[in-house]
């Protein structure tokens, strides 16, 4: 190669070179537009920079969906053998928090408290589950299955409130009692298998389609001298059937079998031969199983069991409303409490900074300043165990109101109850039997009773038919067909076997005869098959089916005294919720005068110490006698709360007397707001606190 070769190359590579690195070098100038002319300060980079905070993601509603009912098999044939999703649980707390929360605190008040937690407390979320959950049965009975169930029980993990009722003290006790998610405890019956379902097996109400296809090839060895030593025939098989029940105890079962026959074989006639029939059987139940009471009994007990879902979600909603209530009440004593330490601490570290003057005056004895830094001790421990117990509040209410704590700014937030105690002038006078009636019509133990009552019912009618033998009355038609063509092969002794007088009828021209044909002569009935018989079963004893239907009995009486025992229970509960409404309103009363004589007494005391008549420790003592009487009077005024929420209960009618809409708990989102009786809002926080309009 020449110099001036090797020139030009290196020259037109350079230019590639160049033409390559330009485009890059524009990309740098357009990614820094405007930085001509200005100062050379450094400009902090874009990746350096801060990323926004992502938004929290918002809650969404419950989605009720209707279960029973199955995915539309049309036009998408394939829509029932795919599965449906079920979307996760949403565990973002709902907008109702950020609207309550101000300057980094909760201001809370009693509706806002019962709203909240019909939308995020965790035990009505997992309870609402069972509604969808009921649904599903309804489906499975609808074509024949069996039930599954439901869990009616009351989920109770939420911890702090308590439950009133006879079973423990109104406002006390941890919570969180039942086991179990769904509430699926283990019953008054204890955890055995129970008649309730049993009866008579019951066909699928679901068409059941089944079809079989095979290809067969088989080489056999013949033991017939007349045939060929060695047989190789080939069979193609195609089945085909339909199985469906109905309610009435009917069964309906068709059948549509196919062979295709070929065979070197010589002595068949036919090769290859079509074989194809159809039968169609009706079988009806005459003793056992027989009419739609046993055989519906499945459907009957599943929508039964979606009242009770119904009826023990209200029950859940009742129960927890009537925990939050009591823990709004015990968040509202331990504040009244701190407050009322804080009022005891300030008095006695004021006593102790008058004692240590007057003792460096020489006008009191050097003893009374240790008494009074001894009083400032114990009620500085008491301030101390009333902040502590109100934090544990105030994290007992925000669990209880929350999906989740994960938020910190939740999480440290404090809360503050804007509502208080209102305690009427005079308490209404409500006969006690009116109180029984209210609870007797509106209690939800009571409805699932007699619900369960009935399931028990519609079981015993069901066993009483397994007792009877099974008598059976069958019905049937079909038709058989044939087709194919002579086989090649047949003869005997040298001369065919095959003449057209002795022939099948369609082979009387010889052949061959198309699978249309054969399929014609099934359908024109040229072969048809009919008949009609009875089947009896008799079980010789029966010994099962008779202790099957004599537990039954006595389940559906034990179901009679339980219902029963439930009524005089609720009957105790409302007249001891009616004696605890009385005996608190009393405490109240005595609460009451017990502070005013504190006030007085500290009030007098104070002017007989101002006048040298008594001493520091006289003064001291009678204000901690007030302290001690202010607590007792809030703790008194939370009691009588209680008892008035426990009157509700016990009356099953908390949630009428709430103002409490069950729909918007199914939900998640309150859309009706509660207004709880028996709650004043506090006037000092009521300027600053008002929550804002929805």
């Amino acid at each position: 190669m020449s110099l001036s070769s090797l020139k030009s190359a290196v020259r037109y590579s350079m230019a590639v070179v160049l033409l390559a690195a330009m485009p890059a070098s524009l990309w740098a100038q357009d990614a820094a537009p405007g930085s001509q002319g200005q100062s050379s300060q450094p400009q902090p980079s874009q990746g350096n920079l801060p990323l926004a905070p992502a938004p929290p993601p918002a809650a969404k509603n419950f989605t009720i969906t209707d279960y029973s009912k199955p995915n539309r098999p049309f036009p998408n044939v394939l829509a029932s053998y795919k599965s449906r999703q079920v979307p996760p649980p949403d565990l973002v707390n709902t907008a109702r928090i950020d609207q309550v929360m101000r300057d980094g605190k909760i201001y809370l008040s009693m509706d806002d408290a019962v709203a909240l937690a019909l939308e995020n407390n965790l035990d009505i979320a997992i309870a609402r589950y069972n509604l969808n959950i009921a649904d599903t049965d309804i489906l499975r009975t609808k074509a024949g299955g069996t039930i599954l169930g439901i869990n009616s029980g009351l989920v109770q993990n939420t911890p702090g409130g308590g439950v009133g009722g006879l079973s423990g003290s109104v406002g006390s006790g941890a919570g969180g009692t039942s086991v179990a998610a769904g509430g699926a405890g283990a019953g008054a019956g204890g955890l055995v298998s129970s008649t309730l379902g049993s009866g008579p097996n019951i066909t699928s109400f679901d068409p059941v389609l089944t079809g079989t296809l095979q290809m067969d090839r088989s080489y056999t060895q013949s033991l017939n001298i007349f045939s060929n030593p060695v047989v190789n025939q080939n069979t193609g098989t195609g089945n085909f059937s339909y199985l469906q029940g109905f309610q009435t105890g009917t069964n309906l079962l068709v059948g549509f079998n196919n062979t295709h026959l070929a065979t070197r074989n010589s002595s068949q006639t036919y090769s290859p031969v079509i074989s194809s029939g159809f039968q169609m059987r009706v079988t009806q139940h005459l003793l056992q199983g027989f009419g739609f009471a046993p055989n519906t009994r499945y459907i009957r007990i599943a929508k039964n069991n979606r009242e009770i879902s119904d009826v023990a979600f209200r029950l859940q909603v009742i129960t927890t409303v009537d925990q939050i209530e009591n823990l709004y009440w015990n968040l509202v004593f331990a504040y009244e409490n701190v407050r009322v330490a804080n009022e005891s601490l300030a008095f006695a570290q004021k006593t102790l900074s008058d004692n240590k003057k007057q003792v460096e005056i020489g006008s009191l004895a050097p003893i009374e300043v240790v008494r009074a830094q001894s009083t400032v001790s114990t009620d500085q421990q008491q301030l101390t165990l009333a902040q502590t117990n109100l934090q544990l509040q105030q994290l007992l209410m925000k669990n209880a109101l929350s999906r989740t704590l994960v938020d910190p700014k939740l999480a440290d937030a404090e809360v503050i109850p804007t509502s208080t105690m209102q305690l009427p002038q005079q308490e209404p006078v409500v006969p006690t039997q009116d109180l029984v009636n209210d609870a007797l019509s509106h209690r939800a133990e009571l409805s699932e009773a007699r619900i369960n009552l009935t399931n028990q019912e519609i079981s015993m009618k069901a066993v009483r038919s397994s007792l009877l033998p099974s008598l059976d009355l069958y019905g049937y038609y079909g038709g058989t067909g044939i087709g194919g063509d002579v086989s090649p092969f047949c003869n005997f002794g040298g001369a065919p076997c095959f003449t057209s007088a002795n022939a099948a009828p369609p082979f009387r021209n010889g052949g061959p005869v198309s699978y249309v044909n054969a399929l014609d002569q099934m359908v024109t009935s040229a072969a048809p098959d009919k008949g009609v018989g009875v089947t009896l079963s008799i079980p010789i004893r029966n010994r099962v089916a008779q202790a099957t239907q004599v537990r039954s009995e006595l389940e559906y009486r034990q179901a009679q005294m339980r219902l029963q025992q439930t009524e005089n229970q609720i009957r105790i509960e409302v007249r001891n919720a009616q004696f605890s409404v009385t005996q608190n309103r009393a405490a109240v009363e005595a609460a009451q005068a017990a502070a005013e004589l504190g006030r007085q007494s500290l009030d007098a005391e104070q002017k007989k110490y101002a006048l040298g008549a008594s001493t520091s420790t006289l003064v001291l003592q009678n204000q901690s006698a007030l302290a001690t009487a202010e607590s007792n009077l809030v703790s008194a005024m939370a009691a009588y709360e209680k008892a008035q929420v426990e009157r509700d209960r016990a009356t099953g009618l908390l949630l009428d007397h709430s103002g409490i809409v069950v729909a918007d708990a199914e939900r998640g989102e309150v859309t009706h707001a509660p207004k709880i009786p028996y709650v004043a809002p506090r006037a000092d926080v009521q300027q600053t606190t008002t929550p804002p309009q929805q």
